[in-house]
This record gives structure tokens, C-alpha cells and sequence, in this order.
């Protein structure tokens, strides 16, 4: 394949590289083969990469202590982080389960969309097309089944 002619500590090599298959390389060093492990550094990107952590859905709520006790069996959906809200999928009174896209929102140049992380009807929605939110903000109230 290639040849190379290299010198280390004043000794000098011929080096020819034979083949190279995943992560080893077949050499000949001065006539001799050998089978070499090849390490790849991987490089470090300038641009971190968003990672999600995968989340479950709720299919037990537990009732909230900031919820008053009239509200009993409302659960509610919460803004996940600051951001605008694009677009309302549901109304009020729509049937819900679990993973169905509720609202779209814009958040830091991205769109994210807010799932139901139970099963029941949607009481009341709290924002409205183009609201700014803050992260933990009520977007949703969802009654049980």
C-alpha cells in the first residue's frame, strides 16, 4: 500500500503498511510483519451535542402539594424550559393518552413538543399561541380517566 521511511532515536526503519482492517493495520518494519493495533484519538467537536435523557410517562400521578385541594385528579403538563409557544394541538375538553403532542413550543432555537404523560381530558389549556413561558410553567390541566 504505502511506504514510509522513518528514524527513531537514530535508528532508521523501512516501513510499508500492507493492509488495514478496522482497527488493525498488517506492517512490515525492515522485513519483518506485524499485526498492529491501531488507537484512534477521537476528536473533540466544537459544538456539544444536545443529549435528551429518555423519560417515562407518568402512568401513576401523584398529587402535587402546589395543587390545590379542590383539584383533585388534575394533573398538570409544565413547560420542560423557557421558550414561545408555536402551536395549540388540543382544546379543552379533547380526549388525551399518553405521548400525544399537546402543544409545540420554541425553545432555545428549536422545537419541542409537549406530550401528555397521562391518560384523561384536557380540563384547560393555559397559554395561548405566540405566550413567552418560563421553565415549570403551567401549560396544561389534565383530569384522569
Amino acid at each position: 500500500m504505502k511506504r514510509f521511511k522513518f528514524a527513531i532515536h537514530g535508528n532508521d526503519y523501512d516501513v510499508e503498511i500492507i493492509n488495514i482492517e478496522d482497527n488493525t493495520a498488517e506492517v512490515e518494519v525492515n522485513g519483518t510483519t506485524y499485526q498492529v493495533d491501531i488507537k484512534l484519538d477521537k476528536p473533540m467537536t466544537k459544538t456539544p451535542k444536545l443529549v435528551r435523557s429518555i423519560t417515562t410517562p407518568n402512568n401513576n400521578p401523584v398529587q402535587k402539594t402546589n395543587v390545590p385541594a379542590s383539584s383533585a385528579g388534575i394533573t398538570t403538563i409544565k413547560s420542560p424550559l423557557p421558550g414561545t409557544i408555536l402551536e395549540i394541538k388540543m382544546k379543552a375538553g379533547d380526549t388525551v393518552k399518553v405521548g400525544d403532542t399537546i402543544i409545540i413550543m420554541e425553545a432555545m432555537k428549536m422545537e419541542n413538543e409537549v406530550k401528555s404523560d397521562i391518560n384523561g381530558v384536557i380540563n384547560s389549556i393555559k397559554v395561548n399561541v405566540n405566550d413567552t413561558v418560563l421553565e415549570g410553567d403551567t401549560l396544561v390541566e389534565i383530569g384522569g380517566n
